[in-house]
């Protein structure tokens, strides 16, 4: 927990170095989404992630709205080789082939899901029955790295047909998304979402 220039204590993560980084993380890390389109662009962002920074991800996000349709999923559902070829020449997302073809995979699963009566959402916030896990862990080293949710909803997910969804990768999706508050116990957004949650 740390101080920023501005006087806020944040998670240390959300002070150094990047602005990109501490907006992030001021404004949307563990605040509770239950949008499907969100959850439909962190689950891509996530698997995109796999081996590469965040911060990677987070320059590029605008690429990828652009490059995804703004992750309607019926559009990304309907991507064909062409647009596959599209997106592999698009510098402004990671040009890996797998990645992008998970991507569209995952929105015929979203639309699977919408046709058998689930919504993403739903499934999603199932692996907490629907509530906020509020952590408050005291240090950065007290976070894990996955847990039992994240490993039950990556063993699920993957046998929906979905890809790039380790426990590791479900966990830090967990996080961004306010299924889990992970924000150091003090943190003013930690706190912020807290009170909104009362």
């Amino acid at each position: 927990m740390t101080a920023g220039p501005d006087g806020v204590v944040r998670c240390a993560w959300g002070v150094e170095g990047d602005p990109l980084y501490r907006a992030y993380h001021d404004a949307e890390w563990g605040r509770p989404s239950r949008d499907g389109r969100h959850l439909f662009e962190m689950l891509v962002l996530e698997g995109a992630q796999a081996g590469l920074s965040w911060s990677t991800i987070l320059r590029k996000r605008e690429g990828y709205r652009r490059a995804f349709a703004g992750f309607d999923v019926s559009t990304v559902a309907a991507f064909g080789e062409e647009d596959v070829a599209r997106l592999l020449a698009d510098p402004g997302i990671v040009r890996n082939r797998r990645k992008v073809e998970s991507a569209i995979a995952s929105a015929r699963v979203v639309l699977a899901l919408a046709e058998s009566g689930e919504t993403l959402p739903g499934l999603l916030w199932g692996f907490v029955n629907g509530a906020v896990i509020d952590r408050r862990p005291e240090t950065l080293g007290e976070i894990p790295a996955e847990t039992a949710e994240s490993r039950s909803m990556s063993r699920e997910l993957m046998r929906r047909g979905f890809r790039f969804v380790g426990p590791t990768i479900c966990y830090a999706f967990m996080q961004a998304t306010g299924m889990v508050n992970d924000h150091i116990a003090g943190c003013a957004a930690g706190e912020e979402i807290r009170v909104a949650a009362r």
